[in-house]
């Protein structure tokens, strides 16, 4: 089992290791955006071209409007903070395709989709702004590239496995193998709640600092809890954390995000 300790060792020693902004939550990321970037800007070409836009006029307008003000809230923050590379790299861009699916996400770079199912979730401009800034969260952390790098470093932890019980009888190794196979999954399943958490964070604070009203976000939350009617499986075996559990974290985050928001839309821009 010394194989396997050296190796993970090293694997971590050597990762790339960043802190997320406002958090300060540190992270592994080795995935640059050179990498990810184009291959993010062709799959959502691609989605676009396969799924039909909404041809609602009112509320694509309303998801433009609310994406390019909590976006801006984003861009401002960065650029006074020694961000202008990344705030340069963002090609930020919102539509809202014609779908009953509750769901709504972001991909690297700053490409946001909402689905019209996600609408009535939403309720008002506020609603909407809480949703926008959970997505565009995920693309500030780089919660995509980071959840690559940590895909990657899983592989190569069951490839450490593999070598540490090779000379083991095959009932040890199998039992080794499994308990890897089974413990690496339930973490990468704690590591995307992480995020989730991250992003409700984040959001509430971009919204805020966009104009909008954070108790919103909260609220979002619990019309969600209304329509799955309480029927959610155990959270830890979820990649989300529970609806409650979003609820009380964005109520008992919101007077700090107020401070922040505050804070950071005081900040004088650097040129």
């Amino acid at each position: 089992m010394k194989k396997i300790i050296i190796l993970v060792t090293a694997i971590f020693l050597f990762s790339d290791c960043s802190t997320v902004p406002i958090t300060g939550r540190k992270r592994v990321n080795f995935v640059s955006d050179a990498q990810v970037l184009p291959a993010s800007f062709a799959q959502y070409n691609s989605f676009l071209k396969e799924n039909k836009l909404s041809s609602n006029r009112k509320m694509t307008n309303q998801i433009k409007t609310i994406g390019k003000n909590v976006s801006a809230a984003v861009d401002r923050f960065m650029r006074a903070n020694g961000m202008q590379d990344e705030a340069d790299s963002y090609k930020w861009e919102f539509n809202l395709v014609e779908d009953k699916t509750v769901n709504a996400w972001c991909l690297p770079g700053g490409k946001v989709v909402f689905y019209t199912g996600i609408m009535p979730i939403c309720a008002n401009d506020d609603g909407v702004a809480a949703v926008m800034g959970h997505e565009v969260a995920h693309a500030f952390a780089k919660h995509g590239q980071e959840r690559m790098s940590s895909g990657q470093l899983q592989q190569i932890g069951g490839l450490a496995v593999a070598l540490g019980t090779s000379n083991k009888n095959p009932r040890t190794a199998q039992i080794w193998n499994m308990a890897y196979g089974v413990g690496s999954s339930v973490g990468m399943l704690a590591f995307s709640r992480t995020h989730e958490t991250e992003a409700d964070k984040l959001g509430l604070v971009f919204m805020i600092m966009a104009g909008y009203d954070g108790t919103e976000a909260a609220e979002v939350w619990v019309r969600m809890s209304e329509r799955a009617s309480g029927k959610q499986g155990p959270e830890f075996l979820s990649t989300h954390p529970s609806n409650d559990s979003r609820i009380q974290t964005l109520k008992s985050y919101l007077p700090e995000a107020r401070k922040l928001a505050a804070k950071f839309n005081a900040q004088p821009i650097s040129e």
